[in-house]
């Protein structure tokens, strides 16, 4: 952790993180450490709708500020623009770091009228963010283990001003209303308080990182069967139709959640589950970051950059020579074969040993 930062005299600090739910839950090493550099600032946030409820309960952030994805025609999208920038100046920062590299977060960053604003330069360099920024940072480091890789993405913003921690675990605090409302919702569908249970993922934003539902169905088949343990399955509203289908005709203990729950409520119920099961998404995020243990589906996309992987943390993948490619799915199909060829077994194996550790 640093001792001497280099830009003194900040009291009112905004970060910028204009990414998706895993992305912030990943962003909470970075708010922590600049809460460490800075004990006596107000450290706030901007994220989008509705991640809100994820780090209302975080004691290092004093201000979760959220924006809309704003669609519509140009003119509606420029007055709502102009009308949130204004509600960011009014604030009057000091200092403003955006985390990402895209151009929303830069000139809502200029706009603030904070007078440090410091960006990354992407792959793709922008010559605007020369001007929208006081500081605009190129070449990134990256950090070596046991720095945590998901998190280390916008840990290495800050570490180029003087930032950092010793302690790069992502974390998330639960909302006492939350936890509550949570528990109801369990009680609701007869899990009481203290049952063990494993909570499952089965989609991603993205269909090439999903695994097929027939195979799902038979992971919570297998886990009922040696364990008794029932199955959970999570998701936002619009898996819900997905998640019942995975749920239908099954002999394991069942239940679907998708789209009954908010952010904060989802991370609730993970935290109570004995282990999450889920395919590269922002739910292992979660679960990690509550202190659940995961066993994570990884296809063609890099685990080693987002993950930490340990005897509580495991990742299934193919052994196929072709793994990592990094591709969203074979020759343009939108599909990946080393996901529809993954076996069950592999998955079942490591939740049991989990399941066994956990007890």
């Amino acid at each position: 952790m640093s001792s001497s930062p280099a830009i003194r005299g900040c009291r009112n600090i905004l970060l910028v993180q204009l990414g998706d739910i895993g992305d912030v839950v990943l962003t909470t090493p970075t708010i922590r450490a600049v809460k460490e550099t800075y004990p006596d600032a107000r450290v706030s946030i901007l994220i989008f709708k509705p991640y809100g409820s994820l780090l209302a309960s975080d004691p290092n952030v004093h201000e979760v500020v959220e924006t809309a994805r704003i669609r519509g025609s140009l003119f509606h999208r420029m007055r709502a623009s102009v009308a949130f920038a204004r509600h960011l100046r009014q604030k009057h920062y000091d200092l403003v770091i955006d985390l990402r590299t895209g151009d929303r977060g830069a000139i809502l960053s200029f706009l603030t009228g904070a007078p440090v604003r410091v960006g990354c330069q992407g792959i793709k360099r922008q010559f605007w963010h020369e001007i929208l920024f006081t500081q605009a940072i190129r070449d990134l480091k990256v950090a070596p283990p046991p720095v945590h890789p998901g998190a280390d993405q916008s840990l290495r913003v800050v570490r180029e001003i003087g930032i950092d921690t010793a302690d790069s675990t992502p974390q998330l605090y639960i909302a006492p209303g939350g936890r509550l409302r949570a528990s109801a919702l369990l009680a609701e569908v007869g899990l009481a308080p203290g049952t063990n249970m494993v909570t499952v993922n089965p989609f991603s934003r993205w269909k090439y990182k999903e695994w097929d539902n027939a195979k799902w169905g038979e992971v919570i088949d297998r886990l009922w069967d040696a364990r008794r343990i029932p199955a959970v399955l999570i998701g936002s509203a619009e898996e819900a139709a997905g998640c019942q289908e995975i749920v239908a005709g099954h002999k394991g203990r069942a239940i679907n959640l998708a789209g009954k729950t908010t952010l904060g409520e989802l991370a609730a119920v993970i935290s109570m589950s004995s282990l999450h099961l889920g395919v590269d998404s922002a739910a292992p995020h979660i679960a990690a970051a509550v202190g659940t243990p995961t066993v994570t589906i990884h296809g063609p996309s890099d685990w080693r950059a987002w993950r930490i992987v340990n005897e509580r943390h495991k990742v299934v993948s193919s052994a196929m020579d072709c793994v990592p490619c990094s591709m969203m799915g074979c020759d343009g199909s939108g599909r990946s074969r080393c996901l529809d060829d993954l076996a069950v077994e592999p998955i079942i194996q490591a939740a049991l040993e989990l399941l066994v550790v956990t007890g």
